[in-house]
């Protein structure tokens, strides 16, 4: 029989310093020394600086962020609204990179690229045939500005090879996605992705080409909106608010407060407007979202907005690494916080929760507390705060759009595929047969075989189709390939999302509110809310 042996181990514990004198840098410092020195593996004073002050963002709240060097600069030019490249789209296909859209005023677009070209060298290098990766791509064709990229296309139309020398330069990353007329009446459309530093100027741009295409009412989309500069939401709320009226405030680390007001700069539009919103419109969209229902200035539809309600300072360090701090709440013009709490909850699983819990398909009933009603400012209407912008008009999602077989076969290429193909080969016949964007959503339609091939070529990897909602998923997968071929085929960023807003349930129901003026005016004073949200 064996005997359970135990053996203890009596460590020598070295003293680092003395408790009574002991200040919490020099605390701080004593650990990294004591890491540097003892620690099994040998750590640089970088990575352990690093590490330090990522952990001590895990005290702080969820929007707190520390960027190195890298990961900042990449931010900053995110949120600039431009980049130095040629100004192209493209995908890899076949190991050959295939450009499906050319950015309007680009240096591509000045020197003659066309959608459809094929890049087979950068530089001389080749670029088809080799196994390049996308990154790999990027970063050989963007660089310096006024430096030259050289490449060498093939172009199908003309069954030629072209080469083409294109002196780098700024290309705009829009922040405003669409901006089209919805109908041959009086409805305009305007999407905005992120509100970044070229947001205000593209706004105006949008709203000035749509009222002279006659738009007298307006659905602005916000679906997505993630955020970004609070101030270019400021900018947007000008074209929509008068002068003097309060957009929103932040109350800071000493409960000061600093108010916003909208300005004279703006073209204060005062038609009817309708606000787009779901469960990923987040920090400024949901600022601006609340500030003109507060104002009873929109009719906000969809479902609940993230709830994101504290507002970023970035401080650089010396690296030029990036302390990005909470440094203020941010308040609607009524009084109303649009922050969830994060205190002692698992804060990434909210959204995941509204699914479980049905909330993204079924307007909830649950009863608010008191402290948590505010009134709007003109009508009076009752508005909640704490979690995000409740909608005046609740619109649920629809399931099917994220149907697991659509995401599995869109996984596995099978969409993007189909595009190309179709966009490849039918490019000069589709732009004959629907000479313009309008034409081709009201009449094109994606052949029957495309689908019947997808579903075949899935069930044989095991992605088999039930029985039920068959034909719905059907119609939207050939909706989905239908917008990225328009994409492909058409000049313009909008058309994929001109083709898909068809389908759109929150702009239809946007639709039906601003096209009746009674209905419109009720629920901007609070009437119909309760029978109409089902």
């Amino acid at each position: 029989m064996y005997k359970k042996i135990i053996i203890a181990l009596s460590l020598s514990v070295p003293v680092l310093a003395h408790a009574q004198s002991l200040q919490p840098q020099d605390k701080l410092k004593a650990a990294m020394n004591a890491i540097k020195k003892y620690y099994v593996d040998s750590l640089s004073d970088k990575t352990l600086v690093e590490a330090a002050i990522k952990g001590m963002f895990t005290e702080l709240d969820p929007h707190s962020k520390y960027f190195s060097k890298n990961e900042a600069k990449a931010m900053t030019s995110a949120m600039r609204g431009n980049f130095v490249g040629v100004g192209i789209e493209y995908m890899m296909q076949n190991d050959t990179v295939y450009v499906t859209q050319i950015l309007p005023d680009g240096p591509a677009e000045k020197a003659g690229l066309l959608p459809g070209d094929r890049i087979l060298k950068i530089n001389k290098e080749n670029a088809a045939g080799v196994k390049k990766s996308y990154m790999d791509i990027l970063n050989a064709i963007r660089g310096e500005n006024k430096t030259v990229v050289n490449l060498e296309i093939y172009r199908p139309a003309a069954k030629e090879t072209m080469d083409f020398a294109i002196t780098r330069g700024p290309v705009i990353d829009r922040s405003v996605t669409a901006a089209y007329m919805l109908d041959d009446k009086k409805t305009g459309y305007i999407a905005i992705r992120i509100f970044s530093q070229s947001t205000v100027n593209e706004i105006e741009n949008a709203l000035k080409k749509l009222k002279q295409e006659g738009m007298q009412q307006l659905i602005l989309d916000l679906q997505g909106n993630g955020g970004g500069y609070v101030q270019a939401a400021l900018g947007v709320a000008d074209e929509f608010l008068k002068r003097n009226q309060l957009v929103y405030y932040v109350m800071t680390q000493d409960k000061g407060k600093d108010y916003y007001y909208a300005s004279q700069s703006g073209t204060s539009w005062g038609g009817k407007l309708a606000v787009l919103v779901d469960q990923n419109t987040a920090s400024a969209s949901e600022i601006l979202s609340g500030a003109l229902q507060d104002w009873d200035r929109a009719v906000i539809v969809g479902r609940r907005t993230f709830g994101k309600g504290l507002t970023q300072q970035p401080i650089a360090l010396p690296d030029s690494s990036v302390l990005e701090l909470t440094g203020g709440r941010l308040y609607t013009p009524a009084g109303r916080s649009v922050q969830k709490p994060y205190k002692g909850v698992d804060y990434q699983a909210d959204i995941r929760n509204r699914y479980t819990t049905g909330e993204l398909f079924k307007e909830s009933t649950r009863q608010k507390a008191d402290s948590l009603k505010f009134k709007t400012l003109v009508n009076k209407r009752i508005v909640y705060a704490g979690g995000g912008i409740t909608p005046d008009k609740f619109v649920p999602l629809d399931s099917l759009q994220d149907a697991s077989w659509l995401r599995s076969v869109a996984s596995a290429g099978y969409v993007n595929n189909a595009s190309w193909k179709i966009a490849d080969t039918q490019r000069q016949e589709i732009k004959k047969q629907y000479p313009d964007i309008t034409t081709y959503i009201a009449n094109y339609k994606v052949p029957k075989s495309t689908i019947n091939d997808i579903v075949k070529s899935a069930e044989k990897q095991g992605f088999k189709l039930g029985k039920e909602n068959k034909k719905r998923i059907l119609d939207l997968l050939a909706l989905e390939i239908k917008g990225q071929v328009a994409n492909q085929v058409y000049v313009g960023r909008e058309n994929y999302l001109r083709v898909i807003n068809t389908e759109n349930d929150s702009i239809n129901e946007a639709l039906k509110i601003l096209d009746s003026t009674p209905e419109y005016n009720a629920y901007l004073e609070g009437k119909t809310i309760a029978s109409t949200n089902k």
